[in-house]
């Protein structure tokens, strides 16, 4: 990791559960598979506007930059409320390179804290139910822009898994019936919190917790029926908060990871590595993303970086990289053979293709029928042909100028951005660059947004919006409701 860590840390660094679920269900962090694509329904309209298409909004208690997850008619989100300085508390201590470290934007770890986990209706904007998972003390501190309720929680359609870093896991009936609760160990995230939420498969419920220097640094599997431990394993990657995506490639699931170090495919039925690569030299936040037979990583601090490795990949492949290629100018695009080779049976290099422009620092790129969306701080666009690396459009600009910390959604050709100052714009998605509208929800907005059919739930500061296809004069409820936490 940089010594110069500015890190955001949001819901963009949220989840991707791999599930079963409802084809309109949005059960975790961008989404049932973790692209960021709703699969079916319409998708938002291209004409979004707050005034014909506000549904409801529901006011939220306390800082949350988790996504809204949404399954059978049920919206999960988490929040957390700041308390009064507690006497004594504080911190632990943090280094690099064997230095005492603290970040200057580090701060909160002496305040006592509440988190929550809440149901809304997703129809009306209703509060179904709410439960304090945790209040008291907290183990470390959190960027100040950011949250101790980040990671984003995911469910199976039956129970609800909220995380909290070093402050737990809870699970809860979708209907709000506690189930159990696991304190996984203490995480030191370099003051600036966790971003990191569980991934669901076959049971299991993963979670990655990397820390500080990654001497600690570990991914561990509970049972999602107990909450017991099922299998855990160390890594050797210092911090990240990027969240693992679920593929399936040739009969065999792998659970992909970034991070700094390396780059790691694990077995999700019992942790155990499939294939690793040299990472991202670069702070991990993005989730990864796939197409076809490529995995493609990316980040953007604090330098650009976008790649692919073969899925069919095995083993430790680090051994026969070549030296990382220095940036080129030009459409930073670097050809087969450049980036490394690997011990794949055919002997072909690790990295299919390297691209090292258009990344930003914090929100996720997006992957929508082939084509790579890539954006930087600033919201302009970059689009590559996944499969190949060449770019297809740069410079891609939006009607909305502004930083940007939640990640792209997409659904029904459709490409969703939205900056911290709650504007958004659409964009169609395809090889030419065509912006469709904007409109804006009045209040900062950090975390990713949720698409079911053609309804679209943002995340602000102080509200839970849903936008949808019905005026306000057809919507099943409309203005700001005050009952919810």
């Amino acid at each position: 990791m940089s010594k110069s860590l500015h890190l955001l840390l949001t819901a963009t660094f949220a989840a991707a559960p791999a599930i079963a679920a409802e084809s309109n269900d949005w059960p975790g962090f961008r989404g049932t598979d973790g692209s960021g694509i709703a699969r079916s329904g319409p998708g938002p309209a291209a004409d979004l506007d707050l005034d014909r298409h506000l549904l409801w909004k529901a006011k939220i208690e306390g800082r949350g930059h988790s996504s809204p997850v949404v399954s059978d008619g049920k919206v999960f989100l988490t929040t957390a409320i700041v308390g009064d300085v507690i006497p004594g508390a504080g911190p632990p201590e943090h280094s690099f390179g064997g230095q005492p470290f603290r970040h200057p934007q580090a701060t909160d770890g002496n305040r006592h804290h509440t988190m929550r986990v809440i149901a809304l209706d997703a129809e009306q904007g209703d509060l179904l139910w709410s439960h304090t998972a945790y209040a008291g003390r907290v183990y470390d501190d959190r960027h100040s822009d950011s949250s101790y309720a980040s990671p984003t929680p995911v469910t199976d359609g039956e129970r609800v898994y909220a995380y909290f870093g070093s402050e737990g896991v809870y699970a809860y009936t979708v209907d709000g019936e506690p189930v159990w609760e696991n304190d996984i160990g203490d995480i030191k995230t370099v003051g600036l919190g966790v971003g990191t939420s569980p991934v669901l498969h076959d049971g299991l419920l993963i979670i990655l917790a990397d820390e500080d220097s990654g001497d600690d640094s570990f991914i561990v599997a509970l049972d999602a029926a107990t909450g017991e431990e099922v299998w855990k394993r160390g890594r050797a990657v210092q911090a990240s908060w990027a969240t693992p995506v679920l593929v399936e490639h040739d009969g065999q699931k792998q659970l992909l990871t970034s991070g700094y170090e390396f780059v790691i495919a694990y077995d999700p039925a019992d942790g155990n590595e499939l294939w690793r690569a040299t990472g991202l030299q670069n702070n991990a936040i993005h989730i990864p993303m796939t197409v076809d037979d490529l995995a493609v990583f990316t980040s953007g601090y604090p330098g650009k970086i976008a790649f692919a490795i073969r899925l069919d990949s095995r083993g430790d492949l680090t051994s026969h990289e070549v030296p990382a290629v220095e940036d080129q100018p030009g459409d930073g695009a670097l050809p087969d053979g450049t980036a490394g080779r690997s011990d794949r049976p055919d002997g072909s290099d690790a990295r299919v293709w390297t691209y090292r422009k258009g990344t930003g620092y914090v929100p996720s790129n997006l992957l929508y029928d082939g084509l790579l969306y890539l954006t930087n701080d600033g919201g302009v666009i970059t689009c590559l042909d996944a499969r190949t690396g060449e770019v297809v459009y740069e410079g891609g600009r939006l009607p909305i100028r502004g930083r940007y910390s939640a990640s792209m959604v997409g659904g029904g050709g459709r490409i969703l951005m939205v900056n911290t100052d709650g504007d958004a714009a659409l964009f169609r998605a395809g090889r030419e660059h065509e912006v469709l509208g904007s409109f804006s929800v009045g209040e900062s907005v950090w975390a990713t947004p949720a698409i079911v059919g053609d309804r679209l739930y943002i995340r602000g500061s102080e509200h839970l919006f849903a936008l949808g296809s019905a005026s306000k004069e057809g919507a099943t409820a409309t203005g700001s409701r005050s009952d919810a936490p």
